[in-house]
């Protein structure tokens, strides 16, 4: 059992917030030239690679069963689909703006826990998120403008991770948190090795086998590395600090971002957008303050 050490649990936060717009930016460098596939296969296999030998060595179990296994199917479909997009997004947005659509995702969970599990929500959050939503279309106008209907990926991003949210949650009781990444690695190169066979049969562009040169091999290798070290950091964060205290801090990565944004590619947020971005931060900000605010329902007497 561990004991609360909210200092470490958020530098781990912190080293969360940083590495995972540095792995979008490594997937931005690598998008013109490495087909969409061979980019996700390498991103799962690392997982897979990395995580499984870990969660056998700490006897963590990864053996999964019934609802569960259905469900970390269906979770690992979503995953891919989620980072898919967010890929495919980055050949056409800056990392700033793409990673601040992205966040419009707390507010699409709040509807779907207030939708489908009867969590109650009050105007206040409503509120909030409606504000939230606003700062993302402020984001997109002015890349729309610019790029047309790709500036609109990073929303199917946010509808992939929110579904991939409430799957985690419906099964996190019942699985180990490495285990389950370990295994989620391994399902997802099951998952994208026929898809990109199948592709390249079909001579589809997204499918295409190509021989990287060492420059690519090494951001390849880097991207594997920075996306499975990013999900370690998170779920090791959140096993010394609550979930309350960590979720502010998920905000981080868009100043991380808009800094990569800049170091990388030279790109920043123009005026609207950055406006956009500060409101769809302080929105979502307020939601998580005043989740932690409310207390929560008293259990029925017995």
């Amino acid at each position: 059992m561990h004991l609360d050490r909210p200092f470490l649990g958020v530098l781990l936060m912190l080293g969360f917030c940083a590495l995972a717009p540095l792995a979008d930016g490594i997937a931005k460098l690598l998008g013109p030239s490495v087909p969409l596939l061979m980019l996700l296969l390498v991103r799962f296999g690392a997982q897979a690679a990395i995580l499984g030998p870990l969660a056998r060595a700490t006897g963590r179990p990864m053996r999964l069963e019934g609802r569960v296994l259905r469900l970390a199917w269906a979770r690992a479909a979503i995953h891919i689909a989620g980072i898919g997009l967010m890929f495919t997004s980055l050949l056409y947005l800056p990392l700033a703006d793409a990673i601040a659509i992205v966040f419009v995702m707390p507010f699409l969970l709040l509807f779907a826990g207030h939708l489908l599990m009867g969590e109650e929500v009050g105007w206040r959050r409503l509120t909030a998120c409606a504000a939230g939503f606003s700062g993302t279309l402020m984001v997109i106008r002015p890349s729309f403008e610019e790029v047309g209907w790709p500036a609109l990926l990073p929303l199917g991003v946010a509808v992939s991770f929110a579904a991939f949210m409430l799957v985690t949650r419906a099964i996190a009781r019942e699985t180990e948190p490495v285990a389950l990444q370990a295994v989620n690695g391994l399902m997802g190169v099951a998952l994208l090795g026929p898809a990109l066979a199948l592709g390249t049969a079909l001579d589809l562009a997204p499918a295409a086998l190509i021989v990287p040169d060492g420059r690519e091999i090494a951001l390849l290798a880097l991207l594997g590395a920075l996306g499975t070290a990013g999900h370690l950091l998170m779920i090791w964060s959140l096993r010394f600090a609550p979930a309350s205290t960590l979720a502010p801090m998920q905000y981080l990565e868009i100043p991380f971002a808009t800094l990569f944004g800049w170091l990388l590619f030279r790109d920043l947020p123009d005026g609207l957008a950055a406006a956009g971005i500060v409101v769809t931060v302080a929105s979502g900000l307020y939601i998580v303050l005043r989740e932690r605010a409310t207390p929560a329902p008293a259990p029925p007497a017995p």
